[in-house]
C-alpha cells in the first residue's frame, strides 16, 4: 500500500475503535488485537505483545499509547498523529456533549438520578479492575509489603508521585513522602488546568483507574476546583463513554473553565503519551531487555495497585450512602467478577435503575 492508503486505513480502524471501544483499557487492547493482528494481520501476535509490554514501561494511558504506538509502527510520525487523534477525539466530543448537558441540566432530578444509579456500578468496575490486576501484580512478599505500605500511606493523605517513586526505589533495594495541602484557586485558569493535567499525564503509571487518585488530590483537595461529587460524575461519564477513560479530564476541564478548559485538559493529559511514544519507542528493544528497569517497574506496579485500592475505599465511602446504591454495587460486583459481564451493560442498567428508584 502507498502512504495515503496506509494513513486512510489507520484513520478508519482507530476512528471505529474510538466510537465503539467500551469497557476500559483491557477491552480496548483486546479490540485492537482483533482489528490489527487477527483481521488485518498488520502485526504479528508476538510483536503486539511486545508493544503492549512497552506501554507499561512509560507513564500514561496504556490503551491510548497502544493506539499511538501502532500508528507509529504502521505509518511513522504521521501515522502516530492520525491513530492517536482518531482514537481520542470521538470520546472527547461525546464527553464534551455530556459535560454541556451536565452543567446546564445537571440539577434536573432525572439527570441526578441517572448518575446516582451509575456511581455504584463504577465503584464495582474499579473493584473488578483492582482484583484482576492484583492477581498479576501482587506476587512475592516484597510486592505485598510495598502494596500494604503504599495503601496505608495513601489513605493517610500522602500524594501519589512520592509514593510511586519511593516504591520503585524500595523494590530496587529489595532485589539487587509529602501531604497535600488544601487551598483554593478561584477560578482556575485554562492554562493552569493544562499544566496540572500535563503533570498528571507525565507521571501517571498503571491503568486509567489510578487517575482517580490524582484527580482527587489535585482538583478536590489541593485546588478545591470541583467537589468530590463532581469527580464521581466525571468518572461516570468517562467510563460510560467509549474510548480512553482519560477523557474524564475533558469533562473536568469543562466544569472548571468551559470549552477552553476542556481543550486545555484534553491536550494536557494526552500530550505526554504522544511525546513519550515518539521519542522513546526507537529505544524500545533496549528498554524491554533492561532487567534493572523491569525491577523498578515491579515497584511502580505494586504502588499503582495500592493507590487504586485506596481510591476504591474513598469512593465507597462517598457512594454507598443508601441501600439502593449498596444493592446496585453488590449485584454489579458479582456480575463483573464472577460472570465477566461487560461493564457497559451494567452501567446502562445502573442508569435505568437510578431513574426508576
Amino acid at each position: 500500500m502507498n502512504k495515503k492508503s496506509i494513513y486512510k486505513e489507520i484513520f478508519t480502524v482507530f476512528t471505529k475503535l474510538g466510537f465503539f471501544a467500551f469497557g476500559g483499557p483491557a477491552a480496548h487492547v483486546a479490540m485492537m488485537e482483533d482489528e490489527i493482528v487477527t483481521k488485518r494481520k498488520w502485526l504479528s501476535k508476538e510483536r503486539f505483545i511486545e508493544m503492549f509490554g512497552f506501554t507499561s514501561l512509560i507513564p500514561g494511558p496504556n490503551s491510548t499509547e497502544m493506539a499511538i504506538l501502532m500508528g507509529y509502527q504502521l505509518g511513522g510520525v504521521i501515522g502516530l498523529l492520525i491513530a492517536g487523534a482518531s482514537f481520542i477525539l470521538p470520546a472527547v466530543f461525546i464527553v464534551l456533549l455530556l459535560a454541556y448537558i451536565y452543567v446546564n441540566y445537571g440539577t434536573i432530578p432525572a439527570v441526578i438520578s441517572l448518575f446516582d444509579g451509575v456511581k455504584p456500578v463504577i465503584l464495582a468496575v474499579v473493584l473488578q479492575a483492582l482484583i484482576r490486576l492484583s492477581k498479576t501484580v501482587l506476587k512475592g512478599w516484597q510486592v505485598m509489603i510495598l502494596f500494604l505500605c503504599v495503601f496505608a500511606l495513601s489513605l493517610a493523605g500522602i500524594s501519589e508521585i512520592p509514593l510511586l517513586l519511593s516504591a520503585a526505589a524500595l523494590m530496587f533495594v529489595f532485589r539487587q513522602v509529602q501531604k497535600g495541602k488544601l487551598f483554593v484557586v478561584e477560578p482556575m485558569s485554562a492554562f493552569l488546568v493544562f499544566l496540572v493535567f500535563l503533570k498528571i499525564g507525565s507521571v501517571l503509571y498503571g491503568s486509567g483507574y489510578v487517575l482517580l487518585s490524582f484527580l482527587e488530590t489535585e482538583f478536590v483537595l489541593k485546588y478545591g476546583a470541583i467537589t468530590a461529587q463532581q469527580l464521581l460524575d466525571a468518572v461516570a461519564v468517562g467510563q460510560f463513554t467509549p474510548g480512553p477513560v482519560f477523557t474524564t479530564a475533558t469533562f473536568i476541564g469543562y466544569l472548571i473553565a468551559g470549552w477552553t478548559g476542556a481543550i486545555a485538559a484534553t491536550v494536557g493529559i494526552f500530550l505526554p503519551s504522544f511525546l513519550l511514544v515518539g521519542f522513546v519507542f526507537p529505544l524500545f528493544d533496549k528498554l524491554r531487555n533492561n532487567e534493572k528497569l523491569a525491577t523498578l517497574l515491579d515497584g511502580v506496579n505494586a504502588a499503582s495497585i495500592a493507590l487504586m485500592a485506596a481510591v476504591t475505599v474513598k469512593l465507597g465511602m462517598t457512594t454507598l450512602i443508601s441501600w439502593q446504591a449498596g444493592l446496585i454495587f453488590l449485584v454489579s460486583a458479582l456480575l463483573l467478577v464472577k460472570y465477566k459481564i461487560n461493564s457497559t451493560y451494567l452501567i446502562v442498567g445502573g442508569a435505568l435503575l437510578g431513574l426508576l428508584l
